[in-house]
């Protein structure tokens, strides 16, 4: 139990339903629509769409998302990949002519949205609302408006020069970034959705709305088509599966990073955390050094479905077990490691859990902060920048080519226990995230948290080289790190950002959301 006379938030319990999510705003129409009788999947693709207008800084209709689901009434997970590819004239040499990497806020990093196919997908095949009742409030707010919460104008503030083309007329407001309780408007997306909730897919991905995309597009010198956004299409898919202690972890396969979770569990697994300071020093160092094995297998391995080739040898025990060895607890890993690629902090995650018990884990995002920065002219819509997680290196699996799709950072999660789920969750973050959901799961399957408060504590992430600390962490700690030889630096912002809703063996539902973010978790 928490200490009542401390800052902090209690665990929120509900009978028939609950979301959890990063705005309070997308949670409370979320939890409206359960209560009208729509299920699970309406109420978390509502929300979602919603959150591209409360947080149009971290996702909107131009981006990327993944789904897992469980069915009402079964214990079995379905995954949906509704990530985009790269266009079909896309050109690795003329990329790799421009540099090394492919640049951020470039014409290349701009793939193909196939966020909104995903959602009328899901809506058709596992909704129970027509998908003009689920996008309703999506474009009423889209319309008249949501003032800016404090942490989206936190983001705003750090990222609103990132903006370009018809950007900065669509997101910012007299030229400047929108601050906190100032009214954000987009009623051009209100119309692309209005368009949508009337003739489905057809009415973004053909039409007047993809005219607008393509245009923009090819006027700043990219070779998107009419033909390749009418071709976007999402994939069911299985979720792979790793087991920590009692926990079944089930993540989305390539082309997300799910994978990278298991693996660092599984060198998690050959260290004694239980006997650790959740806190302290030694906890921190080990983790780190797990995250740099586990990531450094990623870079190697994840990439388009069709090109992850060692998936098995990335997520094998025995894998693990050779790495751990790599891991002296008195010394971090001297440099040479590949760093994280595909570093940002700007998703949203939403999961709602139903009176059923149907549970859906959905992440949504344009990847970097305002993703590619670039808008289309007559709409508005944002588009994401996530070509920038490929790789120009030839002949590397997640290697940049037309009709791709590029490494995915964005990861939803679930448990199992005793074959039964029992948890819907995510943690926002970029490349954070695995680590994310290793250090969710040791706090409640080694240190015994409940769900807020393994959500709650600090955090520590090592991304390029350095180990960045959260506030949360002692002086004494940063010392004791910095000892073992860790470039250490304080976080400059929260790291990753997580909701979560347990099924509890009783059936009561018990909902978590990270101070880190404006949302809640909402029950009714």
């Amino acid at each position: 139990m928490r200490d009542f006379q401390s800052p902090g938030r209690s665990a929120v319990f509900a009978e028939k339903g609950m979301c959890a999510t990063s705005h309070p705003l997308a949670a409370k129409v979320a939890v409206e629509l359960l209560e009208r009788g729509g299920n699970a999947m309406d109420a978390a693709i509502a929300g979602a769409v919603l959150l591209g207008i409360c947080e149009p800084q971290s996702t909107g209709i131009g981006g990327d998302a993944f789904c897992l689901f469980s069915p009402p009434g079964s214990e079995a997970v379905r995954a949906l990949n509704a990530s985009g590819r790269a266009p079909a004239g896309f050109d690795a040499e003329a990329a790799r002519a421009k540099g090394a990497t492919i640049g951020l806020r470039s014409i290349e990093s701009v793939t193909l949205p196939g966020a909104v196919d995903g959602f009328c997908r899901l809506s058709a095949d596992h909704g129970r609302l027509d998908l003009a009742e689920v996008l309703a409030p999506a474009i009423h707010y889209a319309e008249a408006g949501v003032p800016v919460a404090p942490r989206v104008a936190f983001d705003y503030a750090r990222s609103w020069g990132t903006l370009h083309g018809a950007g900065p007329a669509h997101f910012l407001q007299g030229g400047r970034p929108l601050k906190a309780g100032e009214v954000f408007r987009a009623p051009g997306q209100a119309e692309v959705l209005r368009r949508v909730a009337r003739d489905g897919r057809a009415g973004f991905y053909e039409g007047d709305v993809a005219a607008d995309m393509v245009g923009t597009l090819r006027a700043a010198g990219g070779n998107h088509t009419p033909e390749d956004f009418a071709a976007v299409a999402c994939d069911y898919t299985d979720p792979i599966t790793g087991r920590y202690g009692e926990i079944d972890l089930l993540e989305h396969p390539p082309n997300g990073q799910g994978a990278t979770a298991i693996a660092m569990l599984n060198i998690l697994k050959n260290f004694d955390l239980s006997a650790m300071d959740p806190w302290g020093a030694e906890r921190a160092h080990i983790e780190a050094e797990a995250a740099k094995l586990a990531y450094d297998l990623r870079n190697r391995v994840i990439a388009d479905p069709d090109r992850t080739a060692r998936l098995d040898h990335m997520m094998s025990q025995d894998t693990a077990d050779r790495l751990a060895a790599l891991i002296d607890p008195a010394r971090a890993l001297p440099p040479g490691l590949p760093g994280a690629e595909a570093v940002h902090r700007d998703t949203v995650y939403i999961t709602v859990v139903d009176r059923d018990r149907m549970a859906v884990s959905l992440i949504y995002s344009t990847f970097h902060s305002f993703g590619s920065g670039l808008a289309s002219d007559r709409f508005g819509i944002l588009f994401q920048n996530r070509g920038a997680g490929f790789t120009l290196q030839r002949g590397h699996p997640n290697e940049a080519g037309p009709g791709k799709r590029p490494l995915h950072t964005i990861i939803p999660g679930m448990t199992r226990r005793n074959g039964r789920v029992e948890m819907s969750f995510g943690v926002m973050g970029g490349a954070y995230q695995p680590t994310g959901h290793a250090r969710l799961l040791t706090n409640l399957q080694d240190f015994g948290m409940d769900l807020q408060a393994a959500i709650d504590g600090p955090r520590s992430f090592v991304e390029d080289g350095k180990l960045w600390l959260e506030t949360g962490y002692a002086p004494e700690v940063a010392q004791a790190l910095a000892s073992r030889g860790h470039d250490l630096r304080r976080a400059e912002s929260p790291i990753g950002g997580a909701q979560a809703i347990r099924i509890r063996p009783d059936g009561i539902l018990e909902g978590a959301s990270d101070p880190r973010k404006d949302g809640i978790a909402l029950g009714h």
